[in-house]
């Protein structure tokens, strides 16, 4: 199976071009090397994918046959993500005045507490 189709049947990117685009940035790498799309995945090899301000460390358990529902994940995706790495992205979106990407403008709510955090410091 294709790396690109194996991240997206796991649903670490929500399309095949996203994780596609993934890879061909240097975003994913298989035991520590950069690869390309079309690379066969083979079982017990591990992948680090780079999502937003996290970086996700898998071991290949097998291959689905389609894309599978989240619980189903685990039966072909060992996670091996360190639980810091985890706490660090949380940390970051907590940080004052972080927006995350695409949430569109703020409110006049949130602008105003923005604001408020601008006078603070």
């Amino acid at each position: 199976m294709r790396w690109d189709q194996w991240l997206w049947n796991i649903r670490l990117y929500r399309s095949r071009s996203l994780a596609q685009a993934a890879i061909k940035d240097g975003r994913v790498l298989v035991d520590g090397v950069a690869i390309k799309p079309a690379r066969e995945a083979r079982a017990g090899e591990t992948v680090a994918a780079r999502t937003g301000d996290l970086t996700r460390v898998y071991k290949v358990l097998g291959f689905p046959p389609r894309r599978v529902s989240a619980p189903e994940v685990a039966a072909f995706a060992a996670d091996l993500t360190p639980p810091e790495a985890r706490e660090e992205a949380r940390q970051k979106a907590l940080e004052p005045g972080f927006r995350p990407r695409g949430a569109g403008r703020p409110t006049k709510r949130e602008r105003r507490q923005i604001e408020r955090w601008g006078d603070l410091g």
